[in-house]
């Protein structure tokens, strides 16, 4: 779909691509060889284990230091053919940085394995995380920055704990520049527990702190180990865009301020909860959810509430969004003595199907609305001068995503101005007249469809679809473009 990529300097370059570029290649047949060859690697050192079972009786411990041009890579000899059971599995401490950790399948005791603080430029890819849980743990912690986790498979997980936590150091800092991509996160079943999301970024004491991370074409099945199932966002200037989500529990802006959501696929799902200030959430296509767009009724200031609480909505853009046959379209619930959200703007949304459009439980001060279409819904808490009743003309396209037919009436119609919004949920751009919805209709290339498992973890193309990423946006962002 896409040409075959290669990373940005600001992952420090692991891309693996010649032999060539190794100083030594050392093949280990034992996990007591494997930690000698490790402590001994030098820039460009490849490591390869033998196919096998391996139980560790303790972390294998990684703390040497590659270059750009010469990572050191720690592999199974096939991707898939080294598993590490038992205690532990790879941990890396600093001063950890451009080391690769490739193809092995983990099913040692959960809670061991670590990106520590000072860990840098690491990259943990096309492995698969099927741990051993009792009681609270989980798969993979990141502490350190500019760190990538990419084409890896979590999933089987029941208990408290998540599967990809992004921390960051002690205190209230979050880890930076996280890059996540190609993942396949599947079957984390109701945990019945707080905490047990298959992707956490940041946390309540670290939520007021920008990670910049990027998380785009990662795939979620069915995970519901909790209400904030599928992603949980806890810090600030995030992105999450092209993932697709599926029979899971929502993607939530729990806390933190500035996230971007967009080019996301939703299907039978929670849908898109916030709280919290400045979001942008846009060009997303949510189907058959139980609610697709849930606003948060604020409980906190924050300050001087805690940062524990429900961070008042202010200022959140939800425009140019498709939701088809949703149980619920956009709603805010009821909260006893709730402070509701202001200055929330609802515009340029296509709304098909579902009992009502919006519906408003709580204080909703000023808002924008302008610019949607509704069809076979009722309006609900909509106002008159907010939409127009008119057909679509949607078609399914092969994905049985409905989309606008080419003689859709929609075509060109999004009004306002929101300069945000350059592309659509295939990440083409939108140009100069907008669309109604989350599609453009246009020839230009497709970056983005839904997703499935051959297109992400251990086993997916290198070329599968995503953009190059270049440009920039914020201090300190990881380098991307729509």
């Amino acid at each position: 779909m896409i040409s075959k990529w290669k990373f940005v300097s600001v992952l420090c370059g692991l891309l693996v691509t010649s032999p060539a570029l190794w100083a030594a290649t050392v093949k280990v047949a034992s996990l007591d060889e494997l930690q000698r060859a490790v402590d001994q690697a030098t820039p460009g050192d490849h490591i390869v284990l033998a196919d096998g079972k391996y139980a560790a009786t303790g972390p294998i411990k990684l703390a040497r230091t590659g270059t750009a041009e010469q990572p050191i890579v720690v592999e199974a000899n096939t991707v898939g053919g080294a598993e590490i059971g038992g205690a532990a599995g790879f941990r890396l401490e600093a001063p950890a940085a451009c080391v690769v950790v490739k193809g092995f399948v983990f099913t040692h005791k959960a809670g061991s394995m670590r990106m520590a603080s000072g860990v840098h430029h690491c990259r943990i890819t096309r492995n698969v995380f099927a741990l051993n849980v009792t009681g609270r743990g989980t798969y993979l912690d990141v502490l350190g920055d500019d760190n990538e986790i990419d084409h890896n498979t979590f999933r089987d997980k029941d208990t408290e704990g998540q599967m990809l936590f992004i921390q960051g150091p002690s205190g209230d800092k979050a880890a930076k520049r996280t890059w996540i991509h190609h993942n396949y996160f599947l079957d984390f079943k109701d945990s019945h527990k707080n905490n047990a999301s298959a992707l956490h970024i940041g946390s309540s004491g670290r939520s007021m702190d920008s990670a910049f991370s990027v998380v785009e074409y990662n795939l979620f099945v069915r995970n519901v180990g909790e209400n904030e199932g599928a992603i949980c966002n806890k810090s600030c200037d995030n992105i999450y865009r092209y993932n697709t989500i599926i029979d899971s529990t929502e993607l939530s802006l729990r806390h933190g301020h500035r996230v971007q959501a967009y080019g996301n696929f939703i299907f039978n799902s929670d849908g898109i909860r916030f709280f919290a200030h400045d979001h942008e959430i846009y060009s997303n296509y949510f189907e058959n959810c139980k609610t697709a767009i849930a606003i948060g009724n604020g409980d906190g200031l924050i300050p001087p509430a805690a940062l524990t609480a429900h961070q008042r909505p202010d200022r959140v853009r939800v425009v140019y969004n498709t939701l088809i046959d949703n149980r619920a379209n956009i709603q805010m619930g009821g909260r006893k003595e709730g402070l509701g959200a202001t200055d929330i703007t609802i515009a340029n949304n296509l709304i098909v199907g579902g009992p009502k459009a919006l519906t408003i439980a709580g204080p909703f001060g000023n808002p924008k609305w302008e610019g949607n279409v509704l069809w076979h819904t009722e309006s609900g808490d909509l106002p008159k001068e907010a939409f127009t009743s008119v057909d679509p003309g949607l078609v399914k396209d092969d994905h049985s995503v409905r989309r606008l037919s080419k003689d859709s009436e929609l075509i060109g119609k999004g009004v306002g101005s929101y300069e945000f919004v350059k592309v659509d949920m295939e990440g083409q751009l939108r140009g100069k007249k907008p669309d109604v919805g989350a599609d453009q209709v246009s020839d230009g290339p497709a970056v983005n469809r839904p997703l499935t498992p051959a297109d992400v973890g251990p086993g997916a193309a290198d070329d599968a679809a995503r953009p190059l990423l270049s440009g920039s946006k914020g201090e300190g962002k990881l380098k991307h473009s729509p």
